[in-house]
């Protein structure tokens, strides 16, 4: 098949690779430059976790990405991924239903090196974090963050490599359809591409540019820090690895020092917002609601230089699932988005369900990211996010 993939971030990057090694003749189609600047997938960091509570077809999902991602910097010979371990810490004793507790027994179930930590050793052990604050929590040494970015600039040359048809500053505006199939795109310039496929990896843009589908997707804004810390040694990853702190209840997490910042996010509620939105900015509430969360958490970082912000865009399914599915009306066109904040640590597979998507194989994480507006919103999220 010709196959048109319309965005180049890591959603549209897989699947385009994974497309052609099947065979098929693949166009990657992005309005560029690429990496994208405002795409989600472009940053320094990136979580890599299997750590997701009760739900094990993540953990299962992860576990099996975790492996991929060392080959990776074996294959591409530079340090992409870092395994520095997760840590994820509360303020008061894991109990049953809590993120954490349930995190912490289902990784030890599926056989990882879990560390449980009390109060003393925590702190002795990670002394950047505010003496007394946490009680209770655990260190999964499986787990890290990649450089994302660089991730995205590293496969988008890997593809043209390999053969996949790049068309950077290409602007889609529409697609080609006749009854009930999906013939091509149009692009800004009214240049048409033809295609017998088309997948839509395009994030946060997704319900803007295909409004039918903004009843079950939507945009959300997150803001996200660098910050440049006036003591580094406190935040090696040797001494802060990739962290979340009561996560589910306050949205923080972040990552050790990396291109000589520390980097903290919010993982919660966000603003509806469409990416090229004139309110994408991190506001002064952000930076107040950061500063309240470091001074109690992680004093030594209360008063570093912002040396960045940005606002990361979510595309938000109604229920914290990936939707990686056909339209029903349009069966060779595939929607392939729905990353909810937690999509990247994927990466390895991605390519591999989407494409089975394009194909119509089987594959049973199909079914849990399927075609599902029947779904209302606020039933359930992923685990570690903070609901607002």
């Amino acid at each position: 098949m010709r196959v048109i993939v319309v965005g180049a971030g890591i959603s549209g990057v897989t699947s385009a690779i994974e497309l052609k090694n099947r065979g098929h003749k693949v166009v990657l189609v992005d309005p560029g430059p690429v990496p994208h600047p405002a795409a989600a997938s472009t940053d320094i960091s990136k979580a890599v976790r299997a750590a997701y509570g009760p739900d094990e077809d993540y953990t299962a999902l992860a576990d099996r990405c975790i492996p991929i991602w060392r080959e990776w910097n074996r294959n591409f010979g530079t340090k992409l991924y870092h395994e520095t371990g997760v840590l994820f810490v509360c303020e008061r004793p894991m109990q049953p239903g809590d993120f954490e507790y349930e995190s912490y027994r289902v990784l030890e179930k599926q056989g990882h090196k879990v560390e449980r930590f009390d109060s003393f050793t925590f702190h002795n052990r990670f002394p950047a974090f505010a003496e007394d604050r946490f009680q209770d929590g655990f260190f999964d040494p499986s787990a890290g963050f990649v450089e994302s970015g660089r991730v995205v600039a590293t496969l988008i040359d890997y593809a043209k490599s390999r053969g996949v048809e790049l068309r950077e500053r290409a602007k889609f505006v529409g697609l080609i359809e006749h009854d009930d199939r999906v013939d091509g795109i149009v692009l800004e310039d009214r240049h048409q591409i033809d295609a017998d496929a088309v997948v839509m990896a395009t994030g946060a843009w997704t319900p803007y540019l295909l409004p039918f589908t903004n009843k079950f997707l939507r945009a959300t804004g997150h803001p996200v820090f660098h910050l440049r810390p006036k003591q580094p040694s406190f935040f090696l990853p040797e001494r802060l690895p990739f962290f979340g702190a009561d996560i589910s209840e306050t949205g923080y997490y972040g990552f050790p020092l990396n291109q000589g910042v520390v980097k903290i996010a919010n993982h919660g509620a966000g603003r509806e917002m469409s990416p090229d939105s004139a309110k994408r900015v991190v506001t002064r509430e952000d930076e107040i609601d950061l500063r309240k969360f470091l001074r109690s958490t992680m004093p030594a970082l209360a008063d570093a230089p912002i040396v960045y912000s940005r606002v990361c865009m979510y595309c938000d399914t109604n229920d914290g699932d990936l939707w990686i599915a056909p339209d029903p009306e349009r069966p060779n066109l595939i929607v392939a988005t729905g990353d909810c904040g937690h999509g990247f640590k994927f990466a390895p597979l991605l390519g591999e369900i989407i494409a089975d998507a394009v194909e119509g194989k089987s594959n049973p994480l199909l079914q849990k990211f399927r075609w599902r507006p029947e779904v209302k919103s606020g039933l359930t999220k992923e685990a570690a996010r903070f609901a607002g």
